[in-house]
């Protein structure tokens, strides 16, 4: 097809005022007939046709009227005369109306491109994020001799990293270099540095820049950007100093990547004095820049500073909320990010993948399974349900509230499996103690082509831990030591240390902690716990020597050997440790424990009967007791760390709090057969521990117990830990 626009017509006249007429009723329909009248009526000239063609164009481009475009198309070709002005402003109509298709057939047929209608075309696919096309028409360019402006090179280095083509991408730059426009030109070595700094080239990017003779605000900005994008955030910091010094004037994109970085470098003076600029600036309420005020203050742990700043925001949008949300989960103010969210959802703000990891981050937090549940469902209904950030904040959630399976039927259905969510997938596994599943998915990261992290070896190990698998997680161990891709931390070290001083072997716990290089408290306290566990007080007291040596007033130390010796039944000892314990002005954590019945959450502490229904619990933990006693359950009064006697020892294990949040709830739901969840500010106790494994196999429901540490899954009797704990 032939482009023929426009043929001789000449004059002005009582026509020319009917033609135009034709083009304007309420339905823009074109007279063809009219059309020709009016251009070969002699008292018509071809520069007015031309003119009102280009007029009409233009209004049908800024209505975004597509087929009004394509019908003065259509009667130009009928016309039977070709005008090159004309087929440009065609295509640019077509690009306005989003009619590419039409633009790109119309721009393949025309001679002699001029290189405006080149970049026209060019910017068009890649703003469409159509970018493969757009570098084959770039290589068209060059192929037809049409030599690049500015504006080409502007447009085109935005290609490459989204087709990760470096090489490219450097060849591009040679040639804007051959041809001038890198030194002197801020727009192309703009864009040039955003290239760089989006392939994580910053020394490139920077090389670049320093090669600009006149720096401007959008060049900084670029570097910037870049530096904030890949945490090089020092970088930024010193790039917007230069640019403060040089007497630029930043703008809102410059202020809000800069207060990311002071956020992230919790730099809460320099993020102050930035949020003054941007109010001497008059950019305090532009949404990017309160975006990233918001922000910085939540990294910097001011909730409520950041709080003021989102009462600012006039018209919050998904990001904004996003940030308040995230900023208070980090912050540990789980509840009111919840309350947050439901506030979005009321004012139909669509949450992103992000906002939802973030509340489900905050339910996992607090043990919230049924709320946890609903943003579970919101998660599917939204089509985020193979997303993998929502969907490792779900298997995390599932994973932190004792729902093992429903994790795994999550991490089932993601498309995409990343080191991210495998990992969290094996650290749910391991936080309830189901260690060969763990290990079945450490083995899969094989097919999934998955390199092991740090973080994946510590989960593997403390699911070894968690599950007695003695052997397998010194295998591991001995693995990692022979690897030297992947440096063992002192974490690692920690859950090894617990894992052989669990089964007894702590002679060869201490020689581990000796390996690391100037061991910590940590290490030394983990073996003198196990020790505790065990009542192995010779070697506690040789611990508790190393221990006090690195921290003489450390107050773990003190309140576990204590421990150890009422067990032991050392009462002198045990004087001694808690004068040193009250000399020290140490406040021990009281034991709590706290179940949801109903959508309300209720508390208990060991020996507090000042629940309302404190007379309906004694009553049903009393005849629970007796019940689960014909069993073959029996008090083991060596947990009471009291020096009383021996019947009051017995009374006083009847009291503590997870008994009683256990008793709570079966009085409560006594005609239920659903699962009892409850959770525990420390770690059961052994007796508990027993006595629940009763109490399941008595009324055949699930008791599923969340301490300090893992979870316990107790049903017909047994406990998921295997009695390891």
């Amino acid at each position: 097809m032939s482009l023929n626009l426009i043929p001789q017509a000449g004059g002005t006249g009582r026509r020319s005022k009917q033609f135009i007429s034709l083009f304007y009723p309420s339905t823009f329909h074109i007279s063809h007939r009219c059309f020709n009248a009016f251009l070969n009526t002699s008292d018509s000239s071809i520069n007015e046709a031309i003119q009102f063609c280009s007029s009409l164009i233009g209004k049908y481009r800024d209505t975004k009227f597509l087929r009004g475009i394509r019908g003065v198309q259509a009667h130009i070709i009928k016309s039977g005369v070709s005008c090159l002005s004309l087929g440009n402003k065609l295509i640019d109509g077509y690009i306005k109306c989003n009619g590419l298709a039409e633009a790109r057939r119309l721009f393949d047929e025309l001679p002699n491109r001029h290189v405006v209608i080149w970049n026209l075309i060019i910017s068009s696919h890649v703003s469409r994020g159509r970018s493969k096309e757009a570098l084959n028409l770039f290589v068209r360019m060059l192929v037809d001799g049409v030599l690049p402006d500015e504006f080409t090179f502007s447009n085109i280095f935005k290609v490459f990293p989204e087709l990760g083509l470096l090489r490219e991408g450097q060849r591009a730059h040679g040639l804007s270099v051959v041809l001038g426009f890198e030194i002197f030109n801020g727009f192309v070595a703009s864009a040039l540095v955003d290239m760089y700094a989006k392939f994580d080239e910053m020394r490139d990017a920077h090389l670049v820049f320093d090669r600009v003779l006149e720096k401007d605000v959008v060049l900084f900005t670029a570097l910037i950007v870049g530096f904030v994008q890949h945490g090089h955030h020092r970088g930024a910091l010193e790039a917007f100093e230069d640019m403060v010094n040089m007497g630029i004037k930043a703008n809102e994109y410059t202020l809000a990547s800069i207060l990311i970085s002071c956020g992230s470098l919790g730099s809460l003076v320099k993020g102050k004095l930035i949020h003054s600029l941007a109010i001497k600036s008059g950019l305090d309420f532009a949404v990017a820049s309160l975006t990233s005020l918001l922000t910085m203050y939540s990294r910097c742990n001011m909730v409520d500073d950041a709080m003021k700043v989102f009462n600012q925001v006039a018209n919050a949008n998904q990001v904004t909320w996003t940030s308040l949300v995230v900023g208070l989960v980090q912050n540990g103010r789980e509840e009111v990010a919840l309350l947050i969210f439901r506030e979005m959802i009321r004012c139909s703000i669509n949450p992103n993948s992000f906002t939802l990891s973030g509340v489900l981050q905050a339910c996992s937090n607090l043990a919230m399974l049924e709320i946890g549940k609903q943003i579970h469902a919101l998660t599917m209904k939204k089509g985020f349900y193979d997303d993998k950030y929502a969907g490792t904040a779900l298997i995390k959630m599932y994973g932190k509230c004792g729902s093992t399976d429903m994790a795994r039927s999550v991490f089932d259905v993601l498309t995409d499996i990343d080191v991210v969510s495998i990992n969290s997938m094996i650290y749910a596994c391991a936080q309830n103690g189901f260690g060969r599943e763990a290990l079945e998915l450490y083995e899969r990261m094989k097919y999934f082509e998955l390199e092991p992290n740090d973080v994946t070896l510590l989960s593997i190990l403390l699911a070894c831990n968690n599950a007695g698998l003695v052997e397998e997680g010194c295998q591991i161990f001995a693995s990692i030591k022979e690897n030297h891709k992947i440096e063992l931390t002192r974490d690692h070290y920690a859950v090894m240390i617990d894992l052989l001083g669990r089964c007894r072997r702590f002679e060869e716990a201490a020689m581990l902690i000796e390996e690391v290089r100037n061991p910590d408290v940590v290490l030394w306290r983990t073996l003198l716990s196990a020790c505790r566990n065990h009542g192995e007080v010779e070697i506690a007291e040789r611990v508790t020597r190393k221990l006090l040596e690195l921290a003489p007033g450390d107050e773990g130390t003190h309140i576990l050997l204590s421990n150890l010796y009422a067990s032991a039944g050392k009462w002198n000892q045990v004087i001694q440790m808690k004068s040193t314990i009250r000399d020290l002005k140490v406040k021990k954590n009281p034991a709590m424990s706290w179940v949801d019945v109903d959508r309300e959450v209720h508390t208990f502490m060991a020996g507090d009967l000042s629940h309302p229904r404190a007379h309906e619990i004694c009553e049903t933990l009393l005849e629970v007791t007796e019940k689960v006693k014909t069993l073959g359950y029996n008090p083991d009064t060596k947990f009471v760390l009291q020096d009383i006697e021996e019947e009051k020892k017995i009374t006083s294990l009847y009291y503590h709090s997870e008994k009683l949040a256990i008793a709570f709830t079966l009085w409560k739901t006594n005609s239920s057969t659903r699962s009892i969840r409850i959770f525990k500010n420390l770690r059961v106790c052994g007796d508990c521990h027993n006595w629940i494994k009763f109490v399941s196999l008595l009324t055949g429901r699930e008791i599923i117990a969340r301490d300090a540490k893992r979870f316990h899954h107790f049903k017909g009797g047994i406990c998921s830990c295997g009695d390891y704990w």
